[in-house]
């Protein structure tokens, strides 16, 4: 079992000035084995505290990114699940499924994970798997009115299978919903996704589906 963090699009300290506290009470050290973020950042500071939460971390590059160092597309293997990850620059346009399908094809992955629309996702198409874990400090975003839901997601992966619980704080409460994709197979035609309202969460996953990964 590998389990991931899936986070992007804090704009700290540019659009706001720090995780909610909810978020960072759950984001404890030891229990996160990588962490994908997809873009913005934005400041050192944000990269080195994700760093304590868990020392692999994959950062690709959004627009207000200080380190221009970041590549703008990453592949991931946890055999034999590949995993691309982009911001959404390359994405016309933004967010659009047939879009990101067409990447996730040139990339030849299974989960494509991308940002910048500031709004959570989980979908199964054609096979493939798209997560967009939104924006964690819900920050504002000029796509659309109105305010933002931060969110997050973790991913619990064995084997063939994508286990993500998307963390969002609603109305002041932490709420995870729990979604599960298997990678086809030469025997298993098309792939599936199971959605279910998993509640409020307590301190990152245990084993009970309940309480999250915590």
């Amino acid at each position: 079992m590998v389990l991931v963090l899936v986070i992007g699009d804090l704009h700290i300290p540019y659009r706001i000035h720090d995780l909610p506290a909810k978020f960072k009470k759950l984001l404890v050290p030891g229990k996160i084995q990588q962490i994908i973020c997809t873009g913005n950042v934005c400041d050192k500071e944000t990269h080195e505290y994700l760093r304590t939460v868990a020392s692999d971390v994959h950062v690709v590059r959004g627009e207000y990114d200080e380190d221009s160092k970041y590549p703008l597309s990453q592949i991931i293997i946890h055999s034999p699940i590949r995993i691309g990850v982009i911001h959404g620059q390359q994405c016309v346009p933004t967010g659009d499924l047939d879009s990101l399908a067409a990447i996730a094809r040139q990339m030849d992955v299974d989960v494509l994970v991308s940002g910048g629309t500031h709004t959570f996702q989980a979908t199964e198409y054609n096979g493939q798997f798209f997560v967009n874990p939104g924006s964690a400090t819900g920050a504002w975003t000029g796509l659309f009115n109105g305010p933002v839901t931060p969110s997050f997601a973790l991913m619990d992966i064995q084997g063939p299978v994508v286990t993500t619980y998307v963390y969002q704080l609603i109305e002041g409460d932490v709420r995870v919903e729990k979604i599960e994709y298997r990678r086809p197979t030469e025997s298993v035609h098309g792939s599936e996704v199971q959605i279910q309202s998993v509640g409020r969460s307590s301190p990152i996953p245990t084993k009970s589906v309940k309480d999250g990964v915590w």
